[in-house]
């Protein structure tokens, strides 16, 4: 039985042959019962062995590519369809809404007020896709309203009702019994009165300055006060300091329900006396959403940590971008709302309901219900790691790769912890970008350069709203005696590596480990990502001079076998995708397959028209963010686009190059992005080993052949779910899961 990696797509094999074969093997080189053909190759009707070019195509043409912004968009539309799939268990659907809200907070934080931004500065600046910042402004206006007003129906109208019915309620004001009303008075006394600080609005008080994404209540009044002030507008902000979401006393709950009563439900119920004596006419809430993104200009920073503890400062105050309010709001408050943070009626989201559903997040750790929840299971291990064994013998005697969170991060927390510990480890290396506050990995860094070894720490401080907590870590390792440097100021690090050096019968020998994904050992547990750990010399050494980079200063290093960017990265990805078109043109075999996160880099998606014209097959496994065009007759027709959403958020970054039979499997720590490519430190390293290279192209053909959790993106811009009908459902995740757990 073939492999799925290794079909040649040559002229005389027809599209349904090419079908049946791929339907046969899941990995390749296994003895798997042959599947039925399955409908999401099906989709593949039209896909020619090779595509015929129009003699005048324009690779660069605004029409072959998608806007960025918008297909972010999109992504962010396949997460919350996910709380419609009844496949997931009910909290798990509940928390795709929510990571809906919190996607599309930052979203506007970030993305949305780039772009009012370009237009302030009357920066009329386009991408690949020719589409002006105000027409893109509208689109994603438009779609986000209509998105954001369907998340609230699912909420209001699918979620909640079906929350009761497993007696987990959400109590509204009217819901309430008496002896729950008299203890959420008591609440509100002893709890939120104290600390709440209502503002006034007139000549002495102007209109405050409102944390971004804080809970407020704009309130009306009428009367006149202790100082003669007549009734009109005043602010309410929410304590921070308490929870959104309160659950009530069981005494007060039916037999076997859990009750919850919303923070903004408590201040609107009691909001009155806060304003003893005045006549309150309307209560409602509201939140606004600034621009929480970060300027640090490297040309007039001389210390990136003390600038950025100052940003820090600024964000919570940034220029506003959205603005939610009640749904039951008068039109002359929104009207002011708007004015007082300079919005139009484009930024503003009517919502039937809590204006900052992120917080209901708290509800999924509260609520002790395992049978609303996927099923836990154990991540496995492989063989050379499993047990109490000394990770640097294992690593000696071959590579070992990982794939998270099927298989545990634990060996990456203990190949440190070893290191800390073992009197023969001489030196350490690590580059942090994102990390836990209690992190595993931190704690080894502690305790190894407090034991003596030499230990350098690069930490990205500017990874985006993790900036604090890597101030704060950088403060602990400084403490401790470790070098900490923060890398290349216009050049945010995003590589993951890991150098150790060891005295071994006299000599030096190195280890490495280098991954898809940060050293978070929360995330491992969430994200799917690759880990490798090596004892390959020259993989090593490429290793460590990346460091040398990162610290010192000096000419482009080389670097053998690694990809580095800013460097060698991009144009190496556009030359290989370039050989595998020269291959195919001469009938040799040629196949790609991408997987990674975004791709918008304009030579990168121009290189694989080029190669889909010569007849490539090249499938990409693209999650969020794709400005290629698939599907387009004569240029791009050879292309599959497919995004997969499911239990586990996909984040592995890998390139895979048929070559001919050579095959070329690499991982990375970079997405196809301009970003990356040119903006960040990012590298990419090759699996050298058969036996690795091949657990990698066998998780990829899983990964093609999912017909559950598949999203396949037409040439119209629109991702159409791929089911399995009547053949075998197959869930790549789900897969994955159990071949991996098994070994536990």
């Amino acid at each position: 039985m073939t492999d799925m990696l290794d079909k040649s797509d040559s002229p005389e094999r027809s599209d349904a042959a090419r079908e049946h074969e791929e339907a046969q093997s899941v990995g390749g080189g296994g003895e798997e019962a042959a599947s039925p053909p399955l409908r999401v190759n099906r989709t593949r009707k039209g896909i020619h062995a090779k595509a015929t070019p129009s003699p005048q195509a324009d690779l660069s043409d605004p029409s072959l590519y998608f806007n960025r912004e918008l297909s972010h968009l999109q992504f962010n539309i396949r997460v919350l369809e996910q709380a419609l799939d009844p496949s997931h268990p009910l909290l798990d659907r509940l928390m795709f809404l929510l990571i809906f809200s919190s996607n599309l907070d930052e979203f506007f934080e970030i993305r949305v007020a780039g772009l009012k931004h370009q237009l302030a500065l009357a920066h009329d600046e386009t991408g690949a896709d020719g589409m002006p910042p105000a027409r893109v402004l509208e689109e994603i206006s438009r779609i986000a309203h209509e998105q954001v007003e369907r998340q609230y129906h699912i909420l209001n109208d699918m979620l909640v009702p079906a929350l009761a019915e497993q007696n987990i309620r959400f109590r509204r004001r009217s819901q309430w019994t008496p002896a729950q009303a008299a203890w959420v008075a008591d609440y509100f006394e002893e709890e939120i009165a104290p600390v709440i600080s209502p503002i006034g609005l007139d000549p002495s008080h102007p209109f405050p300055r409102l944390v971004n994404k804080s809970l407020n209540f704009i309130v009306e009044l009428e009367g006149t006060d202790a100082f003669g002030r007549e009734g009109g507008m005043a602010i309410l902000p929410a304590p921070r300091s308490l929870p959104r979401l309160i659950r009530l006393p069981e005494a007060l709950c039916e037999s076997g329900f859990t009750d919850y009563v919303f923070l903004s439900s408590m201040i609107h119920a009691h909001a009155h006396e806060v304003f003893p004596g005045m006549e309150m006419e309307g209560c409602y809430q509201f939140r606004l959403t600034r621009n929480a993104d970060l300027s640090v200009d490297p040309e007039e920073v001389s210390d990136l940590a003390s600038a950025l503890r100052g940003e820090l400062l600024a964000r919570r105050y940034g220029s506003g971008v959205r603005l939610e309010v009640a749904d039951n709001c008068p039109d002359s408050l929104i009207e002011f709302l708007l004015t007082q943070f300079e919005l139009d009626e484009r930024d503003l989201y009517r919502v039937n309901g809590p204006v900052n559903l992120t917080r209901m997040m708290a509800v999924l750790d509260d609520v002790q219900r395992p049978d609303l929840r996927y099923r836990p299971f154990t991540p496995g291990l492989p063989k050379p790691v499993r047990g109490e064994v000394n990770l640097f013998s294992a690593i000696a005697q071959s590579d070992v790769l990982l794939h998270h969170p099927f298989q545990s991060f634990t060996p990456v927390e203990e190949l440190l912890r070893q290191s800390a510990r073992d009197p023969d480890v001489m030196a350490i290396k690590q580059t942090l970008y994102r990390t836990g506050a209690d992190s595993a990995i931190v704690s080894a860094l502690v305790e190894a350069a407090r034991g003596g070894k030499e230990v350098t720490v690069v930490i990205e401080l500017r990874a985006r709203f993790d900036e604090a907590d890597n101030l704060a870590l950088a403060s602990r390792l400084q403490e401790a005696g470790a070098i900490v440097v923060y890398g290349v100021m216009a050049y945010k690090t995003h590589a993951k590596l890991m150098h150790i050096v060891r005295r071994e019968r006299g000599e030096l020998r190195h280890y490495a480990h280098l991954g898809t994904g940060n050293y978070h050992a929360k995330t491992a547990k969430l994200y799917t990502d690759y880990s490798l750990m090596t004892a390959n010399e020259t993989i090593c050494e490429d290793v460590h001079r990346v460091f040398q980079q990162l610290s010192g200063m000096g000419k482009t290093r080389q670097i053998d076998r690694l990809l580095h960017a800013p460097f060698t990265l991009h144009d190496t990805l556009v030359a290989m995708i370039d050989r595998e078109a020269r291959l195919a043109e001469r009938g040799k075999k040629a196949r790609l397959v991408i997987k990674c996160n975004a791709i918008t880099e304009p030579k990168l998606i121009r290189a694989l028209y080029r190669a889909s014209q010569a007849g490539v097959r090249c499938d990409l496994i693209i999650r969020g963010m794709c400005c290629l065009r698939p599907g387009v007759p004569g240029i791009s027709e050879n292309i599959q686009v497919r995004s997969i959403i499911g239990r586990f958020l996909e984040h592995t970054r890998v390139y895979y190059f048929l070559n001919d039979g050579a095959h070329e499997v690499w991982c990375s720590s970079a997405d196809a992005m301009e970003r990356n490519m040119f903006h960040r430190v990012e590298t990419c390293f090759p699996l050298l080993e058969k036996k690795v290279a091949q657990q990698v192209r066998k998780d990829l053909d899983t990964y093609l052949l999912d017909n559950c959790q598949s999203w396949v993106l037409d040439s119209e811009g629109q991702y159409h779910l791929q089911q399995s009908g009547d053949a075998e459902p197959i869930s790549a995740q789900e897969t994955l899961l159990y071949a991996y757990a098994a070994q536990a």
